[in-house]
């Protein structure tokens, strides 16, 4: 463990090819299962994740409206792919590419949310980081929703000229990656 929080903030933790992070959360996204992946990465323990808001490993340099963005597919009922930078518990960051789904139950309803990491294509971050960095600016000169919804759309903007969906855009990248 790091004493020196700012010192950590500079250091990556790399996932290994094989690691698969998985994590399951309520409707308000309050986290009801961790894998021993997801505690080992990030330096949790499960007492520590269970019934805590998943954002509890949000790196603040992941804009806002990324995960406006991410809310907003789901709650359509589509999966979210998008590459994610998290926060370990002594500082540390990692990166991921992520997968998340509504989880219903027998009758269609929504019960929570299901979400499986892995590592990303090294050579797809530069483009993410340049991508986040814009939205931060967004959200820095406009405040409070004017700015996650602003960065939100100016990303989808963005990725409408490269594929006919987000999802496609964050899968080509990821695939162009490996």
């Amino acid at each position: 463990m790091y004493n020196d929080q700012t010192a950590a903030l500079e250091v990556e933790v790399m996932l290994k090819d094989d690691d698969l992070i998985v994590s399951k959360t309520d409707k308000k996204g309050k986290i009801t299962y961790a894998n021993r992946s997801f505690m080992k990465i990030s330096g949790y323990s499960e007492k520590m994740l269970l019934g805590e808001p998943h954002n509890l490993i949000r790196h603040s340099d992941m804009p806002r409206g990324a995960y406006r963005l991410m809310w907003k597919m789901l709650q359509n009922g589509e999966e979210f792919f998008a590459f994610v930078k998290n926060r370990c518990i002594d500082g540390r960051y990692y990166w991921v590419f992520a997968n998340v789904t509504v989880d219903l139950d027998a009758h269609g309803e929504v019960q929570g949310y299901f979400s499986v990491r892995r590592k990303p294509p090294r050579s797809a971050l530069p483009t993410c980081e340049a991508l986040y960095r814009q939205m931060r600016d967004i959200e820095a000169r406009y405040p409070g929703n004017d700015g996650v919804n602003r960065s939100m759309n100016w990303l989808l903007e963005y990725v409408e000229a490269l594929a006919p969906s987000f999802n496609e855009a964050m899968i080509t990248l990821y695939q162009q990656g490996n």
